[in-house]
Formats: structure tokens, sequence, C-alpha cells
């Protein structure tokens, strides 16, 4: 199949902009909680819609009293927590724009989101993201930013207090102005390819795509008691969509901005499903690896897992696994899988992940110990989701269908492109980038992908990593990448070779793991990451892992030689993006030293 399109079960949007979804909600007799935040005793307490409704209403006051115009640009920057999904939506009260910042983002960045997208304020989480606004703003000379407000109490009640005088009329004819249309946000790329790209979504892109995709997933987002808790940055267009989602479904939305608090955050919220990125789910399994062979029950984990994967994958061929396959499955659940499930709040049904093709192993085990993994696809560009797995029709090791309203279409180079509800209308202050990006009304991604007969997306790799090696093999290396990352003492990987005689890699290693795996193998557990880098016992169990996943390509794929780079690839280092995906030009350009050395090295001889 060359092309799959899905008509929309909402064929006309219901709400006028994103703001009609929280009036729809307070306006309901059931007046649903919306939000849940702690108190001071740490008790998780509701936000009704009507509350949300009436605070939101009196900061967009206060906004259009500090002189915030339609149309106007506001940024935030925080962490994830209530009060961003607050402001953001007292913006489209206010009939303003909001522009989202990576909390991680260096002054620089700061600067270039809130110049590009001509912001006229912002707003900081606390006294030091002030600080790094008001620098940049200073640093680049940003006289059109007036105003920077905190989301403390305090400073939200002086805007509060400012809207008094604002009245109702003129708040909802601000409200009600904006139509589908009309500009709701700018979003910036990541920045994996160069500099961040500011993408222009519309009150149409957020409705349409809310409406469908809560008819698509009624049963994750509509069902009495759906809640989830909120962890990824919702400066990313992943977590901002299923906010807006949420809000238009009447599910309740808690939050949590350390990602270390979430395991105890799971278990006092209790969460119906959750959302997360490939590389979440590849450390919560390996954290309950290495958690199980610490205490010596590493081989109980490891058939556990492949009884889970097992069963998982007999369901998928012929809906009914064997009676000894079912058996040992009921024993590894009282054993196993019942803990892991409650370790995650105990009522998670099912996870939406995205940011990445998550790989069919995991997605087998999660399938297998009682948690569904509806694994989708999409990009900034995209209002985040074009398909995604449904519950009524998952294949796993696929991002699913285009969701209703959305159309797929694999190019002749293989290249996947998009049309539909859900695609921006352009980028920002970037009008030349149109006709690269838009070719006879679709969006081309910039992803490699094949659709099967049922029209369910499968991600083979991304075009711009393709690498053609110099013999001319084209090599994406998500494949080999996905399977190394999966072992606990890996951490991360790159797969090079472009323009190079043979395929190599740089790897870097888990530095909570490492320690355990080291006493487990009979090895000094006080070695440091750097010592641990050029260590034989180390260098032989990554090569292990490596021969595994080379089994599994052909010999002009797979890795001949590799690096084990002494420090980790992280956010704060510059190497991932804030949905944890690799920067590979970073990479290469500070670890170039490294890949020299796989090829300045004596020729493989063995695969």
């Amino acid at each position: 199949m060359r092309e799959k399109t899905v008509a929309p079960l909402i064929p006309q949007p219901v709400a006028a902009n994103i703001t009609d979804f929280v009036v729809e909600q307070a306006e309901k007799p059931a007046n649903p909680p919306l939000f849940a935040t702690r108190d001071a005793q740490g008790v998780w307490q509701d936000i009704t819609a009507r509350e949300f409704r009436e605070d939101v209403s009196r900061i967009a006051k206060g906004l259009i009293a500090e002189g915030i115009g339609p149309g106007d640009r506001v940024g935030i920057l925080a962490r994830t927590c209530y009060e961003w999904s607050l402001v953001d939506f007292a913006i489209w009260f206010a009939g303003a724009v909001s522009v989202p910042i990576y909390e991680t983002s260096s002054p620089t960045q700061i600067a270039w989101n809130l110049g590009d997208s001509a912001a006229v304020a912002a707003f900081g989480e606390t006294a030091h993201h002030e600080d790094a606004i008001r620098q940049a703003v200073e640093s680049e000379g940003l006289d059109a930013v007036r105003h920077v407000w905190q989301l403390t109490p305090a400073s939200l009640d002086a805007l509060r207090a400012a809207g008094a005088k604002v009245s109702d009329d003129e708040l909802e004819a601000r409200r009600s102005a904006a139509t589908l249309d009309s500009l709701a946000t700018i979003i910036y790329t990541s920045g994996t390819l160069g500099k961040p790209k500011g993408c222009e979504l519309t009150h149409g892109n957020f409705v349409a795509l809310s409406e469908n995709s809560a008819a698509a997933l009624s049963e994750v987002v509509q069902q009495p008691g759906a809640r989830t808790i909120m962890f990824l940055p919702l400066a990313h267009v992943f977590a901002r969509f299923i906010s807006v989602l949420s809000v238009a479904a009447g599910c309740k939305v808690a939050h949590t901005p350390d990602i270390k608090n979430l395991l105890a955050d799971l278990q006092s919220f209790e969460p119906t499903f959750i959302l997360a990125v490939p590389r979440v789910f590849e450390r919560v399994y390996n954290s309950a690896l290495t958690k199980a062979e610490d205490g010596g029950k590493g081989k109980i984990f490891h058939r556990a897992a492949d009884t889970a994967i097992a069963w998982s994958k007999a369901h998928a061929d012929n809906g009914r696994p064997s009676l000894g396959l079912r058996l040992q499955h009921a024993a590894f659940d009282l054993l196993v899988y019942r803990k892991l499930r409650a370790a995650m709040g105990g009522h998670i049904r099912y996870a939406v992940s995205g940011g990445g093709p998550l790989g069919e192993r995991l997605g087998h085990f999660f399938h297998g110990i009682g948690l569904t993994v509806l694994e989708g696809y999409g990009l900034t560009e995209t209002t985040a989701p074009i398909t995604v797995n449904t519950p009524g029709l998952i294949k796993i090791g696929t991002v699913g269908a285009p969701l209703p309203g959305n159309a797929v279409r694999i190019a002749d180079d293989g290249e996947i492109l998009a049309k539909g509800v859900c695609v921006m209308r352009g980028y920002h202050n970037l009008p030349q980038l149109h006709a690269q990006t838009f070719t006879d009304g679709w969006f081309r991604t910039g992803d490699i992908g094949e659709l099967d007969g049922d029209g369910y997306l499968r991600i083979t790799g991304r075009k711009k990593d393709i690498i053609v090696t110099a013999g001319g093999k084209n090599v994406a290396p998500a494949h080999l990448e996905d399977q190394i990352r999966a072992d606990a003492v890996v951490s991360q990987v790159v797969v090079v070779g472009d323009n190079r005689p043979f395929i190599g890699a740089l790897v870097t290693l888990d530095a909570d793991a490492l320690p355990g795996w080291l006493e487990r193998n009979g090895q000094p557990a006080g070695l440091s990451i750097v010592e641990a880098s050029t260590h034989p016992a180390v260098l032989a169990h990554v090569q292990s892992v490596i021969d595994r996943a080379n089994a599994s390509v052909s010999k002009a794929e797979a890795i001949k030689s590799f690096r084990v780079v002494p420090t980790d690839f992280t956010e704060d280092s510059g190497h991932l993006t804030p949905s944890l995906k690799v920067k590979r030009a970073q990479v290469m350009e500070d670890f170039g030293q490294y890949v020299e050395e796989i090829y300045s090295a004596p020729k493989p001889t063995t695969v």
C-alpha cells in the first residue's frame, strides 16, 4: 500500500477554538475535574472545570489589563506543572498566542524563541527562570518584551488583581474572537538538524485533532475515571497536544516536574494511562532488570520477560497462546508482572508512546505484562500524532494507522508524506521553506517508512540519518541502535559510517546500571565511567551486545568496530533533545576523535 486516508469521525469541528473545550466542560452538570494538584500535605486535590475556567478567566483578564493584545506572543519557560497549563489557556482566553520554551534552554536559545516570535511578554516558573529570560532579553536587545511574570502564587495573584477592572464582556470578546484558522501557538523544533524552526499551529489543528482523537481513543481518554500524570516537558508538542486533548475529553491531568519522583507520583495518583517517549520505556525495563539482577533474581526476570514477549507475539500471530504458555504467563503474573504494574500505580491500562520508534521487543514485553502501549508517530509540524495504534486494533512494531482526518503517503524514495487536520500552516518567518517541505499539499516528514496492507505505518529510518557507506550500501541506523540500547549497561549508541568503508558505532554506558553489572560479573564495582570505557570485561560485554544486533542485519550493514565514549550523552551536555533524541550532528562534532579512531585502526577482519 502506498497511501492511506482516514475520513474524520468529526467531519465539522464542534469547538470554534481551543478555549471552547474549557467552556464546554465547565457547563456540564457533572462539572468534571480537569486537573489535580498537591496540597501542603502532599494529597492530590481536584480542580474542577468551573474552578479552572474561573481562574483562567481571572489571569486572562490580568493579561488584558497589562496590555496583552489579540495575537500578541507570550512565552512560557517552566518545568512541567499545573501553572504551565493554567497560563497557556489564559493566554488563549486573552486572544494571544503562546510560545513554549524548554526549561533547560540557554539564554541564547530563550532569546531566539522570544525574538523570532516577536514575543511581548513571558512567564518564568521561578526567579531563576525570570533571570534567564531577562538576561536573554537584555543580551539580545529584545525591547518588545515588556513584561516578565513568574508562576509563583504572588505573581499570579498580582495578575488576577490587575484584571479586576476588565469586564466579562471584554474577556468574552477576546476569547471568542479566535477562529479555527487563527494562530494558537508557535512551537520551536528541538533543533536536532540545526537552528530551531517555529511551527505555526492553529486553533483548528488542535481542535480537529483533539475531537477526532478523543473519538478514536475514547476507551483511553473518555472512560469514567480516566486520568493521566504528565511528566514530559509541556514545551514539547506531544505533551502539549495531550494536555489539550485531555481537556477536550474531560480527562483529569496531574503534573510532576521531576522524573525522579515519578514512581512515587504514579503510586499516589494511580493514573489509568500515561504518555512517554521510547527512552522512558527502555529505562523502566532496564531498571526492573537491574533491580532483579542485583537481588539475585535475574534469571527469573529474564524468563518472565521472555514469557511476556512470547505470550504477546502469540496473541499477535493467531490470537491464542498455547496452554503451556498461558500457564507460564499466569505464574509470572503472580511473581513478576503484578509487581511491575503495582509499581506504576496499579491502574494503568494504556501507555501512549511517541517521539520515536519503540521497537517490537519492548512493545511485546509491556503488552505481555498487562500494559498496552499505543505507539504513535508525529512531529512538531503535525501537532504531534499523524498515526497511532488504537485499542481496537494494535500492531506492535508499527506506529498505527492515520488518525481520523489524517492521511499518509509513501513517496517513491520511501519518505513518509502527511496531510490532514494535524499539519501546521507553515514555518514562522520562513516562507521559503514551504516549497521544500510541501509537495502538492503533502508535508514531507523527512522520515522513511512503509505501509502494510491495513494502512499501518512502520518507521524504518530518518532520511537525513541514512548512512551511505563508501561501497554504496544504504544503512538505516535505528534498527541496530534500538537493539543495542536495549541492554541495561548501554545508555546511548550512535551508528556511524557515512562515506566510510564499514559501519561503526559510538557507545556510552549507563552510570546507574554499571556498578551492579560490574559486581555481578566479578569486576571492581567502583570503576568510574572513564575507567569502564576501556575495561576489557566491559568491552567484551558491549561486543556481545553488538554481535546479537549484527545477527539481524546483512554483513554489509553490521557494525565492524566500536568505541565506548567515556561520558554519556545527556540533555545537559547538549547531545540529547528534551524528548531524549540524540543530536547526531552535535555528537559527531564533539566526539569525532573516537570516530576517527575507529577508521584509523587496522581494518577489522571479523563481523
